[in-house]
């Protein structure tokens, strides 16, 4: 919020209509002109001298609205919640990634609806839930909605409670305790209850610094008790070892012309560690492929040597509703680095030939990506996690399909930087490689490595 103590207050201009009196007070901060209308002299008169006082005191005055920062918390402090939330996503937007909108909104809708009013009137969970995913995306807050959508957007600003109700302890601790539930009512999961209670303190301090609505955020004044928070670690049981995977991976060359296509898909992911949508990204001038012999005894290609793969953007799939240009994924710098900076994975041997057997086969367009769905553009993620789903579920027995092994396509980046740090490599390599800081890879990942367990076993036994 910009402030200034440049204040003059101007005489009251007296407009004699032909049914009604209008008085106008007029003013001006750092010589900006503002005049606001009353009805009666006596108003005009008090609301002058308010002025007048509190630029004496030298209080400063807020330069949008125009009015001293006491007036202006008290004309702002029944703004909705609603309302509030709308503005935080408003002044955030443009400063944040696709993904951190779509989080931000995510955390914001439990939120709200814990401050909700109860009403007869009021519209079910699940339209309120799509009401607000529109209103917290300025893409898709003015366009055209539903009938239950547009009415459930009009019920939300009037019955959500005031920002200021936050300040009553009672209050907070009850929204608290709601926003730790998924909508069956279950806790919901810890990191879950980490973002939204982040969420609902940004949005607090939003409300301190930039609004005024609120002298201090009371999530910081001791009314409430802090949680600790959980670890987030892999999942040991999710970490498949490379016969697993080149299992499943057999099974995925199965599943038709696409299924081919991700045979590179999965193994980049495995052998280098990459995140999904930095492979959707990938182009051929990013590999440094080592040289490939033909094995004339064995009649099939053969590297012996490592390369490199160049890390440079990433496209996460956030959907059109958070993205600057409405698709569903645009390219942007790497997570956690500059938007110009990159970094380098090691290409085993092994990758390699699947690297040129991929581009023997499919070969590269014309903008270099390696990865292009049937119809075009890049695959998307409900298309990988089909066919990792279905090579999965033919690999494994029904009893392991079951389990958290590989659940996801994510787990191949678990298991290859476990499997690394197995190997070895010293951990700063290893969070190079991978694109994490080394407080987070200790924390991640150190914990579920096998190898170091044993090694500590094997002492205990010799003493």
């Amino acid at each position: 919020m910009s402030t200034s103590y440049d204040v003059r207050v101007y005489a009251t201009d007296i407009y004699q209509g032909k049914r009604t009196t209008t008085y106008w007070v007029q003013w001006s901060v750092s010589r900006q002109r503002f005049k606001k209308p009353f009805k009666t002299e006596a108003l005009a008169d008090s609301f002058r001298s308010t002025l007048v006082s509190t630029s004496r005191k030298g209080e400063a005055f807020d330069l949008k609205s125009g009015l001293p920062l006491t007036l202006l918390r008290k004309e702002t402090k029944h703004i909705s919640w609603f309302q509030h939330a709308c503005n935080l996503v408003d002044a955030k937007w443009d400063e944040s990634s696709p993904g951190q909108r779509r989080t931000v909104a995510d955390t914001l809708v439990p939120i709200t609806l814990a401050l909700t009013v109860p009403r007869k009137d009021r519209p079910s969970d699940e339209v309120l839930r799509k009401a607000m995913r529109r209103a917290f995306s300025p893409n898709r807050r003015d366009t055209g909605h539903p009938p239950d959508i547009a009415d459930a957007l009009i019920w939300l600003v009037a019955n959500t409670r005031p920002v200021s109700d936050l300040e009553e302890p009672s209050v907070l601790r009850e929204v608290l305790t709601k926003i730790e539930r998924k909508m069956d009512g279950h806790r919901a999961a810890p990191n879950t209850i980490r973002l939204r209670r982040v969420t609902l303190g940004v949005a607090l301090d939003y409300a301190c610094v930039e609004e005024k609505i609120l002298t201090t955020n009371p999530l910081k004044n001791g009314a409430v008790k802090k949680r600790k928070q959980a670890v987030r670690q892999v999942d040991r049981r999710s970490v498949i070892n490379a016969v697993q995977f080149r299992t499943i991976l057999a099974e995925v060359r199965k599943i038709g012309r696409t299924g081919r296509k991700l045979v590179a898909f999965f193994a980049v992911m495995f052998f280098a560690g990459l995140r999904p949508e930095e492979v959707t990204a990938l182009r051929r001038a990013d590999l440094v492929l080592p040289p490939r012999v033909w094995d004339e005894d064995a009649q099939k290609w053969r590297v012996t040597e490592t390369g490199d793969i160049n890390v440079a953007v990433a496209t996460p799939e956030v959907g059109g509703a958070w993205t600057d240009s409405g698709r569903p994924n645009e390219e942007r710098g790497l997570k956690h680095r500059a938007e110009d900076e990159f970094r380098r994975a090691p290409m085993a041997p092994e990758l390699a030939l699947i690297l040129y057997e991929h581009v023997d086969e499919f070969g590269i367009l014309l903008d270099g990506l390696l990865f292009v769905a049937e119809r075009g553009g890049r695959i998307g993620s409900s298309t990988y996690c089909r066919v990792w789903s279905q090579a999965r579920e033919v690999a494994f027995t029904p009893e392991v399909a079951a389990s958290a092994l590989a659940k996801r396509p994510y787990d191949l980046r678990h298991a290859c930087v476990s499997f690394w740090l197995i190997l070895g490599v010293e951990a700063a390599r290893v969070a190079a490689w991978a694109g994490h800081s080394l407080a987070v890879l200790m924390r991640v990942y150190a914990a579920y490595i096998d190898a170091g367990e044993g090694r500590a076993r094997q002492l205990i036994a010799s003493m």
